[in-house]
């Protein structure tokens, strides 16, 4: 299925099932847009590694 005209909001995508929710709309085709709240300069207050920015790429 391809989802080339389609416009996606997903929040929370930094990690968990917004990440995957997010990384399987971008592969099906959609026009993906993310929020989270971890980021390559502000990091997670539980040190952990997903930043929104890797989800984006």
């Amino acid at each position: 299925m391809t989802l080339s005209d389609t416009v996606a909001l997903v929040a929370g995508a930094t990690r968990g099932a917004g990440r995957g929710i997010a990384v399987e709309l971008g592969a099906a085709g959609a026009t993906v847009y993310v929020t989270g709240r971890t980021t390559r300069t502000e990091q997670s207050e539980y040190a952990r590694p997903e930043t929104i920015e890797e989800t984006a790429e």
